[in-house]
């Protein structure tokens, strides 16, 4: 089923979310509620946040599992599209917007 699972070159937003929308169903993750993906996007955060540490030398217990960088903010995409699916957002539509209302925001 893998051959379902092709990503363009220079993929849009919308072809990333879509394409996390078929590799979910495929990988057999389709029946998570919100709350389950939620809570395995916070997970992937915190071990963004470990890799993080790692990577800016902060001391860290020798015997804790250690996270690839880049690897990990991977994830973390794949659980936000995951999220934006089940919720039904567009999220580039939603960045165009909230940046449209950004751009004219006064910032310090």
């Amino acid at each position: 089923m893998s051959d379902d699972l092709i990503l363009k070159e220079n993929p849009t937003l919308k072809d990333y979310q879509d394409y996390v929308a078929v590799m979910v169903q495929i990988r057999g993750f389709g029946k998570e509620t919100i709350n389950e993906i939620f809570l395995m996007f916070m997970e992937e955060c915190g071990e963004f946040a470990k890799a993080v540490r790692k990577r800016q030398g902060i001391h860290m217990d020798n015997q804790s599992e250690h996270f690839e960088l880049a690897y990990e903010a991977a994830d973390i995409f794949v659980c936000l599209l995951d999220l934006c699916n089940k919720l039904g957002i567009d999220l580039e539509q939603a960045f165009r917007d909230k940046e449209g209302k950004n751009k004219k925001r006064t910032w310090v």
